[in-house]
């Protein structure tokens, strides 16, 4: 069996919704989760903590309320860990600009928006609740509008109620 290229960097691939998600483990602790595009295979979970993720994520699909409890690595700066502490409190199905985290954490939108792009656990730190001033903004590290985590980002906040976009939601894959 042919492995797809760049799946050996994962613990497992899953089927998602908006396209395939990478699950990365290291030990007792998740390292991270990436947006994959749907043409990656899935990939079995390789260990205890996967398949764990994978469940979570899965249930999350499901049902937008569902809760992550992922032990996560300590990665990113202090700024950013800020940052994403700030986001995990956004509530489902509401959005606050990088404009609005920059006032609270007393930064820049700009710095906050970098934070957001750096982002190791998108979903369990749903750095798609933080849009910009007069639009979605960026999202994972990319602001083309048209583009695939784009696509993410509006699937993600209408799966999460939020009106503006839930006309999307059916119309991007």
């Amino acid at each position: 069996m042919k492995t797809q290229q760049g799946s050996e960097l994962f613990s497992a691939i899953i089927h998602v919704p908006f396209g395939a998600l990478g699950i990365r483990t290291a030990g007792a602790l998740v390292t991270e989760l990436f947006y994959l595009p749907a043409s990656y295979a899935e990939k079995a979970p390789q260990d205890a903590l996967a398949e764990r993720a994978a469940r979570q994520v899965l249930a999350y699909c499901a049902d937008p309320d569902s809760p992550f409890d992922l032990p996560l690595a300590q990665l990113g700066s202090e700024f950013q860990r800020r940052v994403w502490d700030t986001i995990r409190g956004i509530p489902r199905g509401q959005v606050r600009t990088y404009g609005e985290l920059a006032r609270h954490l007393g930064s820049a939108a700009r710095a906050v928006g970098q934070a957001c792009g750096a982002n190791y656990f998108p979903l369990v730190i749903p750095c798609h609740r933080v849009t910009g001033a007069n639009g979605l903004g960026g999202f994972a590290g990319d602001d083309n509008q048209q583009g695939f985590t784009l696509g993410v980002k509006r699937w993600l906040l209408a799966h999460e109620g939020h009106s503006e976009y839930a006309w999307q939601q059916t119309t991007l894959l």
